[in-house]
């Protein structure tokens, strides 16, 4: 058994599953715990392919409408008796709504929260199964973890992935743990900056016209006909991480466990960022009830996002994890839409999410940046 692997099955007190990627982790849960037709409450803001996730899964994505707050799922405004199950997202680390989805079966999108608790109770240990990733807290670059309540359950899953796995290439993941070294060093050494121009000239960014996965809504319709199947999924859900199904070695495996053990040891420095960032005028309003949750990110929400953006990288910070717009703008041929995008609009084109681990670099620009216009004032809120 992994070093990642122990260190998650301690924390969660769950069986837990070692794989390639969070993406398999999430196809699995849901095809596992989910039947074909069934009807799915997710965000409308998250990583693209997650969404094609859920449609390999044969199930019907239907978004629901987004906080503010926080950026998942607002429950108050949604109907549960018309879903079966929910997915949740638990954006940058804040904890989505759990209490709401009793009853209702519950895979949990621990990738952000692997930090995250809510009473005391680790998230990934509320549903069915809680999907962690080990590219995110972690920074190893790859990897991802399954936890579950059941011994049947763990047993059928295992075999699930084994059957999904396909053979994994040493050069490749040579690549993958030396960026990932590289790129951690880089940031403890405030080089953000070359690293970056050196990862666009080797290309090591995909291009994007527009969304960051094509839609190719032709194409994706006729490959819907042949769900649950994932593979035929693949040129959808595999967008930067094309090995999201291979085989990892010793040396990924080692590399993995290596970081995670490292992330106890950030919690301090993590907590601290946080607390210093809520008091900025543009955080999101639910980060100043969790101030004791070390989280991946700290979203802000600012007028003046691209030259945000623009400012931080000249100073050596880096901004990821921003979302496309809100599903049902995206693909909403594919999903039941929100009955009110407008948040999901607005929050799409306004977050700016921060490591508060670099916190302190990056608060001589934040400090000077200009909180969103409220949602709602002024012309109601389009598309970005």
């Amino acid at each position: 058994m992994s070093g990642a692997v122990r260190a998650i099955e301690a924390r969660t007190g769950r069986r837990c599953l070692l794989l390639p990627s969070n993406r398999l982790g999430l196809y699995l849960a849901l095809r596992h715990w989910c039947v074909p037709g069934q009807r799915l409450l997710m965000s409308p803001i998250s990583a693209d392919e997650i969404l094609f996730l859920v449609l390999a899964a044969g199930l019907c994505p239907v978004i629901a409408p987004l906080s503010p707050r926080d950026g998942n799922i607002d429950p108050a405004r949604v109907d549960l008796s018309r879903v079966d199950a929910v997915l949740t997202t638990n954006l940058y680390g804040l904890p989505d709504d759990i209490s709401a989805y009793a009853g209702k079966i519950l895979i949990e999108d621990v990738a952000h929260a692997m930090e995250t608790s809510v009473g005391g109770r680790p998230l990934g240990t509320f549903g069915q199964a809680g999907v962690f990733s080990l590219s995110k807290h972690p920074g190893a670059g790859s990897g991802g973890v399954l936890a579950v309540e059941g011994d049947d359950d763990y047993r059928m899953l295992e075999k699930a992935r084994d059957a999904l796995l396909v053979p994994g290439a040493l050069r490749k993941e040579l690549l993958t743990v030396a960026t990932s070294m590289g790129r951690q060093a880089a940031l403890r050494l405030g080089l953000v900056r070359p690293a970056l121009r050196l990862s666009r000239l080797l290309r090591l960014e995909e291009a994007r016209e527009g969304y960051r996965i094509t839609l190719r809504a032709e194409a994706l319709g006729q490959v819907m006909r042949q769900a649950p199947s994932l593979p035929p999924f693949d040129p959808w859900v595999r967008a930067d991480l094309h090995d999201y199904r291979a085989r990892r070695g010793t040396l990924a495996r080692w590399y993995q466990s290596r970081r995670v053990a490292k992330v106890p040891g950030e919690r301090a420095r993590r907590l601290a960022g946080v607390r210093e960032l809520a008091e900025l005028p543009s955080v999101a309003a639910a980060v100043r009830d969790h101030l004791d949750q070390p989280l991946f990110r700290v979203p802000l929400l600012v007028r003046e996002r691209d030259a945000a953006i623009a400012e931080l990288e000249r100073r050596g910070v880096v901004t990821g994890y921003l979302y496309d717009p809100p599903y049902d703008d995206y693909a909403g041929a594919f999903t039941e839409p929100s009955p009110d995008p407008g948040p999901a609009r607005w929050w799409a084109r306004h977050v700016l999410p921060v490591n508060p681990v670099y916190a302190h670099r990056a608060l001589p620009v934040l400090r000077e940046l200009s909180p969103a216009d409220p949602l709602g004032a002024g012309a109601t809120p389009g598309l970005p």
